[in-house]
C-alpha cells in the first residue's frame, strides 16, 4: 500500500479523488491538507510516499510546493490532479511523476499508481541499499540480487533465500530481512514466510479463512497466516 497524501483547496475534490484511491486499495490516503502550509505539517507528521496534489490554491501553488518538496532528501512521489491541462509542462519541470486532469477517470488513474509504486520501488532500493542480499553456498560468500529472490523461509536460526536456480543460506534473521526487503516489494505473510509480491502467481482461499500462495516456478506452497491476510490482499489489489 502506498501511503499518500491529497491536497486540494476543496472539499467536493478531496472526497471524489480519496473516494477513487480507497477503490483501488493500492493507496492509503494518510491525510488531507487545504493549502500548502497545511501540506507541509501533515507530511512532517504522518509521512508519505506519494502526494496528489491541485495546482491553483489560494496562496503557494502546488507547483510551488512541489519544487520546495524536491529540495528534501527523501521527497515524496507528486501527482498532479488540476482541472487545467496547460500547467503540464511546468508540472514535469519539477520533476511530477504524473498529471491527471479533472474529472479523474479510473484507468488514468491506475496508470499513475503503477508509476508511482515504480519510483517509489526504485527510490527504496536506492535509500536502503539492499538491491543485493550477502549469502552463503558451499562455503562461499555470495550476493544475490532483491529481484531474483522469489521468496525466504525461517528454519531453526537461518534463513534460506529460494531464487529460480537455487537456494541460498542467510544467518540474517527473517526479521532483518523483513525490514531490509519490505521497502522492495515483500510482503510478510507468515511467521517462516517472506514472499516476493511480484512473484505470486496465484491465491488460493483454504480452510479457515487463510490463503496458500503459489509462486512462479517453485512447488512448495507458501502459506498465509489469518491475521495477515487482510494485508495480502490489499498489497495485491484483490
Amino acid at each position: 500500500m502506498i501511503k499518500a497524501i491529497i491536497v486540494d483547496d476543496e472539499a467536493p475534490a478531496r472526497s471524489e479523488l480519496r473516494f477513487l484511491l480507497d477503490e483501488t486499495r493500492q493507496v492509503e490516503v494518510v491525510a488531507e491538507a487545504t493549502n500548502v502550509r497545511e501540506a507541509i505539517e501533515q507530511l512532517k507528521e504522518k509521512g508519505a510516499e506519494a502526494m496528489f496534489l491541485d495546482i491553483s490554491m489560494p496562496g503557494a501553488t502546488g507547483l510551488q510546493l512541489a519544487e520546495a518538496l524536491n529540495r528534501l532528501k527523501y521527497p515524496p512521489a507528486i501527482v498532479f490532479v488540476t482541472a487545467y491541462s496547460e500547467h503540464a509542462a511546468k508540472a514535469f519541470d519539477v520533476n511530477a511523476v504524473d498529471y491527471l486532469v479533472k474529472p479523474v477517470e479510473t484507468d488514468r488513474l491506475l496508470q499513475a499508481i503503477a508509476k508511482v509504486k515504480h519510483h517509489v520501488s526504485t527510490f527504496a532500493k536506492g535509500q536502503h541499499g539492499v538491491e543485493r542480499i550477502p549469502v552463503e553456498k558451499s562455503g562461499r560468500k555470495l550476493l544475490v540480487a532483491t529481484d531474483k529472490i522469489r521468496f525466504v523461509m525461517a528454519k531453526d536460526d537461518y534463513s534460506y533465500l529460494h531464487t529460480e536456480n537455487d537456494r541460498y543460506l542467510s544467518t540474517v534473521s527473517l526479521a532483518q530481512l523483513e525490514t531490509k526487503l519490505e521497502p522492495c516489494g515483500f510482503f510478510r505473510a507468515h511467521r517462516r514466510y517472506l514472499v516476493n509480491l511480484a512473484s505470486i502467481e496465484e491465491v488460493t482461499p483454504v480452510s479457515g479463512g487463510t490463503l496458500i500462495l503459489k509462486v512462479t516456478g517453485e512447488e512448495e506452497k507458501i502459506p498465509v497466516s489469518r491475521r495477515r491476510v487482510a494485508a495480502l490482499k490489499k498489497a495485491l489489489g484483490l
